[in-house]
């Protein structure tokens, strides 16, 4: 009779990993309500500063 082996830490993971449930729902791209608020701000913040700049280069008539 041969000895049982332990399964290797990959093999556990991917048992693991297989049991779990999908992360994103049909339509859902944040779980969490403040990522989704921090990242629409970030985008907003560079587009805002990015037309902000816009806007002084053209002014000034530095561009």
């Amino acid at each position: 009779m041969a000895p049982l082996r332990r399964k290797s830490i990959e093999e556990r993971i991917a048992e693991r990993q297989a049991q779990r449930p999908a992360l994103v729902g049909k339509g859902k791209y944040f779980e969490h309500g403040p990522a989704k608020f921090i990242f629409i701000f970030l985008i907003v913040f560079v587009v805002l500063g990015h037309l902000l700049g816009l806007v002084l280069l053209m002014w000034l008539d530095i561009g």
